[in-house]
């Protein structure tokens, strides 16, 4: 039986063959993760400055470092590719690897327009592959606990949820603070929200103060299809660095303060009571009907873990049990859908815009765009990016 028995070195690699394409900022984050993955074996790292690849992965590398994309693509062993390259290119570069017969993973934005997202969206489900976004903060700890307790109704129905994500810088040179900031606290908004519960309208207002020639400041209003709001506010001209969130329910309201390492997460059971008419005694009816009420806080404990690894983690398991990821290219495609309107509704004064994905709603009237043109809706949309 011992002469039958593989050696370690001479059993199948069973891991999934992986290429990142892009070596710039993004790129050397998800080769460290790909490479510490017992899932993945990364066989490249693409990109047009070969040298620049060739430093990220180090003198003593195994993995192959090069420009040409189409040999990536004709590697049989690739099973994956993961498209860190600059926002204009995911459309062609994720395309290609999904006419390839590639399972994709697509660093935020899935693309710069609603409908080229969703021609990935489509051509994935057509040929039966993974399409994933890389919605890094999705994966914390944090926001799988946020996840879990609303989920589970611990917060009770969604009466609000409030997002701060400001400092001072970066300002963009191609996208304004909107398109920089906001994809994180929508894919973490969508990653939240119970099935039942969806963004239908958007309005949004942003300032200009430093003529930066694009929005630096901006806010986001969101209606909910259960009448709820989330209130998402962005800002690259902060003194002060501040990343929270609010989610506020008819039981409780949890807090995440992303820059608090010691309490990252409180969950307060504090709120307000509304007691309905039918409830009361003649008498009492003369009273306020409603009541406060002051509780405990709980802050739950977390785990410790890399968000990028579980991220990771679940493009592997998606792959290997056929099932969409947490954060699939529907996902990417609900984001875009809300930056895309948010856009129109800042080149339209704030309007409130209707979304694709909230149904089938009539879009409102929109006023004159803040330059006094007569532009249409879609190309101001378009000429913002």
């Amino acid at each position: 039986m011992e002469g039958n028995t593989l050696n370690e070195a001479d059993r199948p690699d069973e891991r999934l063959g992986v290429a990142v394409i892009g070596a710039g900022y993004w790129g050397p984050n998800l080769v460290r993760n790909f490479q510490a993955s017992d899932r993945f074996r990364l066989r490249w790292l693409c990109d047009l400055d070969v040298a620049r690849a060739e430093r990220v992965l180090g003198g003593y590398s195994t993995v192959r470092a090069t420009a040409d994309y189409a040999a990536v693509l004709a590697d049989p062993e690739v099973a994956a590719v993961a498209v860190a390259t600059p926002a204009g290119t995911h459309l062609d570069v994720a395309l290609a690897a999904l006419r390839a017969g590639k399972h994709v993973l697509v660093e935020k934005p899935l693309a710069t327009t609603y409908a080229d997202g969703a021609r990935l969206v489509a051509e994935a489900e057509e040929r039966g592959l993974t399409l994933m976004c890389d919605h890094t903060y999705c994966y914390t700890p944090a926001v799988a606990k946020i996840r879990e307790l609303v989920h589970q109704g611990a917060l009770g129905e969604i009466h609000y949820v409030d997002s701060v994500r400001i400092n001072l810088g970066l300002v963009q040179k191609d996208i304004d603070v909107l398109w920089d900031l906001a994809p994180h606290d929508l894919s973490i908004l969508d990653f939240i929200l119970p099935e039942h519960v969806e963004p239908v309208a958007v309005a949004a207002h942003g300032a200009d103060p430093i003529g930066a020639g694009r929005d630096c400041i901006t806010y986001l209003t969101l209606q909910l299809n259960t009448g709820a709001i989330a209130h998402v506010h962005v800002n690259w001209l902060s003194p002060t660095k501040v990343r929270t969130t609010m989610v506020g329910g008819a039981k409780r309201t949890l807090v995440w303060d992303d820059l608090n390492p010691a309490q990252r997460l409180a969950v307060f059971d504090r709120g307000v009571d509304l007691t309905t008419p039918q409830d009361l005694g003649a008498d009492e009816r003369r009273e306020a009907l409603i009541s406060y009420r002051s509780g405990d806080m709980v802050a739950p404990a977390l785990g410790e873990k890399e968000a990028l690894r579980g991220m990771v983690d679940e493009f592997a398991a998606a792959i290997t049990e056929g099932r969409a990821p947490l954060t699939d290219g529907r996902a990417g495609l609900r984001v875009l859908d809300i930056l895309e309107a948010a856009s129109r509704s800042l080149e339209f004064r704030g309007a409130v815009v209707g979304l694709r994905t909230g149904g089938d709603r009539a879009l409102p009237a929109l006023p004159t765009p803040r330059d006094g043109s007569a532009k249409n809706v879609n190309e101001a949309a378009g000429e913002r990016r």
